[in-house]
């Protein structure tokens, strides 16, 4: 990817983190942390990669996301916000009464959401359901499911990780965020699901781990799972819990919190001089 690329990715990426703290602080609460850390890759895919059209969200042929981690919402709203699928001002109506943006993604109620999600470990059951389809039909659509490292803890995970590769399904990318954290600690010292890559691989799927926050390695990772044939695509990204604001970077108590007003002052306040820095 070239400089200019990589900075507008950047720049793009920082509104998608203001837009999650706008959004969890305006609901005064949410799930910041892990919002924050996948919010490189789903601007990669929704800016780079993806085959969507924000006025036709519902076309036969454009790619699927499912956001199985769904409680990580306020990032897919804050880039289907910026991608165009709805204003961004909505974004201060997450969990409200009325809003759409409600606290895990619903389908057909938000433009740009394809699967309804929040309990752990079913999203990527279901995208596994749509990635079969696909093939059945000849579609050539891709279907990108994204997990948190704590939910693999969950069995479903393993039964659709036997499923894809049974049917060989190629058209699937699974992206596995992994920021070492999860509601109750450290993932290690909770239910470790480590070594992750060679789980996954002992499963049948091709296996590429990255830096989460490297636009380079991003484009990468999904470059070379277009290329896997005849078994699906795991993408290990490691990354940082709270990615972006200073004090919530690697803490675990950011998993499930919204900040106070001081709080969301500072970050803003951190993320609008990065946005300075890059826009120069």
């Amino acid at each position: 990817m070239d400089a200019t690329l990589i900075k507008q990715m950047e720049i793009t990426a920082t509104k998608v983190r203001m837009g999650i703290i706008e959004g969890v602080y305006n609901a005064k609460s949410g799930h910041p942390g892990g919002s924050l850390s996948i919010a490189d890759t789903l601007t990669y895919l929704y800016f780079a990669k993806m085959n969507v059209d924000p006025n036709n969200p519902l076309m036969p042929e454009r790619d699927r996301l499912v956001l199985s981690k769904g409680h990580t919402a306020p990032a897919l709203y804050s880039v289907l916000a910026q991608r165009g699928f709805f204003p961004a001002q909505e974004l201060k109506t997450l969990r409200h009464i009325g809003s759409r943006l409600q606290g895990h993604p619903v389908y057909k109620k938000v433009p740009g959401v394809d699967m309804s999600t929040g309990s752990l470990g079913q999203g990527i059951s279901a995208a596994c359901g749509m990635a079969l389809s696909g093939k059945l039909s000849e579609d050539y659509y891709k279907v990108y499911a994204v997990l948190g490292d704590g939910e693999i803890e969950e069995g479903q995970v393993w039964e659709a990780a036997m499923f894809a590769a049974h049917y060989q399904l190629d058209n699937l990318v699974a992206i596995v965020d992994n920021n070492g954290l999860q509601i109750d600690g450290r993932i290690k010292d909770v239910m470790s699901p480590y070594p992750i890559d060679e789980k996954f691989r002992a499963f049948g799927w091709h296996v590429i781990t990255i830096d989460g926050h490297d636009f380079n390695q991003i484009e990468k990772a999904f470059n070379e799972a277009e290329n896997v044939s005849g078994q699906p695509t795991v993408i290990i990204q490691k990354s940082i819990k709270g990615k972006g604001v200073s004090f919530m970077e690697d803490q675990v108590s950011w998993h499930g919190t919204a900040p106070n007003e001081e709080q969301y002052n500072q970050a803003m306040t951190e993320l609008s001089a990065h946005l300075a820095e890059l826009e120069k």
